[in-house]
């Protein structure tokens, strides 16, 4: 009979159940011994971590330092059952040799698909045209995807997606990336192109890159001004890519539109204008794996447990120079 490694949640409750449904928790089970029951949100009682030798974490995870690798001294592996491990990882973690494995790509997906769906209903003007809804109006001749040039800042996992995806749109796609090769991008079916030149030309810009101190406002007042008349800007990275107080007075005097997934601040105070504009569309940082689809991180990290155990490489592997990259 062969011997299950132990393995232990953390991460909360609510983000448990999620991903790991009973379905996915049988697949899960049979690969380790687990008790589904305990979803740890704190390491205070370092107890139920001395035989581990799998970390399943997730949102709500507390932060894994020195002190709880002493204390949890047969670690081998963390899985991540949701997106960035930046904020719950030391590095120590990669200094001491576990295996880490995120789900990001698998988080991607959604945030993939809401960025798509964001650029066809921008560039049909749908969210201005909606408050105009049983009004006359003109046909508005210069609508729609068809024909437009989308700029892609950043091409992160998410990024990637989008870029694939928008091959079966007739659309000029341009990419600005400081990591990418002109050979690469063409790979990636794009044309690689500065900042500011992919603002220029860009009639829809979206924004997939990760907050570093170097990336915070990115697209500042200058590079906004760039952007031709009646484009519109979406953003479901970081909140701190855009200079908001920027972005407001474009936005409100309908030069530009924009549909926002993070802000900056995130969440906005009552009454900011960005609320109230008819052409911004803001919403509560939904992007990610929602609902039903949250279930894809467990299913990820359950097939990665799997591959780690039977000495495969790892699909969603992070290593520590990853970190300086990473959203």
């Amino acid at each position: 009979m062969t011997v299950r490694p132990v393995a232990v949640f953390a991460l909360q409750p609510w983000a448990r159940d999620g991903a790991f449904p009973p379905d996915v928790l049988h697949r899960l089970t049979r690969l380790v011994d687990i008790d589904p029951a305990v979803a740890l949100t704190s390491f205070r009682d370092p107890g139920p971590l001395r035989e581990a030798e799998v970390l399943i974490t997730g949102w709500g995870c507390p932060r894994i330092d020195a002190r709880v690798l002493d204390a949890a001294p047969r670690l081998r592996a963390c899985f991540h059952a949701a997106g960035t491990v930046k904020n719950h990882l030391d590095p120590v973690v990669f200094e001491r040799g576990l295996a880490v494995s995120s789900a990001a790509s698998a988080n991607a997906v959604p945030v993939a698909e809401y960025t798509v769906a964001a650029l066809i209903l921008g560039a049909k003007n749908a969210f201005v045209r909606s408050r105009d809804y049983g009004r006359p109006g003109d046909r508005h001749l210069d609508s729609g995807l068809t024909g437009c040039t989308v700029g892609v800042v950043g091409a992160s996992r998410i990024g990637r997606l989008v870029l694939s995806w928008l091959e079966r749109f007739a659309v000029t796609p341009l990419l600005y990336d400081p990591t990418v090769t002109a050979r690469q991008a063409r790979q990636l079916g794009t044309e690689l192109v500065d900042l500011d030149t992919l603002c220029r030309r860009s009639n829809l810009l979206t924004i997939h890159a990760p907050a570093l101190p170097e990336t915070r406002h990115l697209i500042d007042r200058r590079r906004l001004a760039l952007l031709p008349d009646g484009a519109v800007l979406i953003n479901t990275a970081r909140g701190s890519l855009v200079d908001t107080d920027a972005l407001v007075p474009e936005c409100a005097s309908g030069r530009l539109s924009a549909v926002l997934d993070v802000t900056d601040p995130e969440p906005l105070p009552p009454g900011h204008p960005l609320l109230e504009l008819p052409n911004v569309f803001v919403t509560p940082h939904l992007a990610g794996a929602q609902g039903r689809e949250v279930r894809r991180l467990g299913e990820f990290a359950t097939a990665e447990i799997g591959r780690f155990l039977r000495g495969e490489p790892l699909h969603g592997a992070v290593e520590a120079h990853h970190l300086a990259l990473t959203a």
